[in-house]
């Protein structure tokens, strides 16, 4: 009987597909634990990689730029989650020649956009600053270099000003320890960072934080909003942070998406195609189940910028069930500029 039974199980397995015998080992990497991207990642591992085959962890990082390397670069990450304007600013690097952008971007390819990630321009509560475009000479944190957040900084303020951020002017604190500077020995007048919202950060500030913090507003007038064509209107709403804004204040946002590499092993398409056949067979449960931002994703590939380009694999697989819903890298700071080593693009 027992023997039977054995002989019963090792057909039964024998009988499922190969992917299905034992799982694969990917990693996606996201940003910080505290931030938007990394619960992102674990609604992906924990609702879409079992159906695919896929053993996915949710790695956390310091942000786009360290993702997009370890995409390229480290063995088992599969799948990144990305600004779109720290991947158009790798872009035009590489467009005018920059040979380590080039070698980092070039092979990634896009799965899905998914979702507008708000740009939260923190300030304290008695500075006379209203608008994000009255932040020129200020000094501003804009966290940690490499960052996402340190790019759509500097590229923001650039957009406003047709200058570049001034390297006297800026800190890279963590955005923990930049709120506390910003209100405990005013040595910061702005912090800049970049989360979907409900943000971590802000989900724990208790009723009164708004003695000490206030955001500035999106400015509408014509030539500020000419500036800012790189990046979506938003608001953050109220009722994200209860115990801290009073009405929704006009933000900008950057748009978010999952990023792979341009894989020609065939184990892998395949994988990646099944990953985003689950995506689509459990939208509704990330929908339910995971974070709020998935309330804000819809299947529908839209056409991407130019120069990018969807991942054919899971592109067949997405638009089938689509819905409304090595070069050596430069060194040394001594010759590397301020902008290159927010890119991370130089030690």
């Amino acid at each position: 009987m027992f023997q039977r039974f054995l002989i019963s199980l090792m057909m039964g397995l024998l009988a499922l597909p190969i992917w299905a015998q034992s799982k694969l080992q990917y990693n996606i990497v996201t940003a910080s634990e505290n931030g938007t991207y990394i619960q992102i990642g674990r609604d992906l591992e924990n609702f879409v990689a079992p159906a695919a085959g896929i053993d996915l962890k949710a790695l956390p990082s310091k942000g786009s730029v360290e993702n997009m390397r370890r995409l390229r670069d480290e063995p088992g990450t599969k799948l990144a989650l990305v600004q779109s304007d720290v991947y158009q600013a790798f872009k035009d690097l590489a467009a005018r020649g920059n040979v380590e952008a080039e070698r980092i971007v070039r092979p990634l390819r896009v799965v899905l956009p998914l979702y507008n990630e708000e740009i939260y321009v923190v300030t304290r509560s008695d500075s006379p600053l209203k608008y994000i475009s009255e932040i020129r000479n200020q000094r501003i944190n804009i966290g940690p270099i490499g960052s996402g957040s340190a790019i759509t900084a500097s590229t923001l303020y650039q957009s406003m000003f047709g200058v570049k951020i001034p390297e006297s002017q800026v800190s890279s604190l963590s955005n923990e320890e930049a709120l506390i500077q910003l209100v405990r020995d005013r040595s910061i007048d702005v912090v800049i960072l970049v989360a979907g919202q409900p943000s971590q950060i802000f989900l724990g500030m208790e009723p009164g934080v708004e003695k000490y913090f206030k955001l500035l507003s999106r400015d509408e007038s014509a030539a500020v909003s000419q500036a800012l064509i790189p990046y979506s209107k938003s608001e953050i709403r109220s009722q994200s942070y209860p115990h801290w804004l009073s009405k929704d204040v006009p933000a900008l946002a950057v748009k978010t998406m999952i990023v792979t590499y341009d894989y020609s092993v065939p184990q892998t398409r395949e994988a990646l195609g099944r990953f985003a056949k689950s995506l689509c067979d459990n939208f509704a449960l990330l929908q339910a189940k995971g974070h709020p931002k998935w309330h804000d994703v819809s299947l529908k590939l839209t056409p991407l910028s130019p120069d990018w380009s969807y991942y054919p694999p899971t592109e067949a697989q997405i638009k089938g069930c689509s819905t409304t819903a090595s070069i050596g890298r430069p060194s040394g700071r001594r010759n590397c500029p301020f902008h290159d080593r927010v890119l991370g693009l130089c030690s």
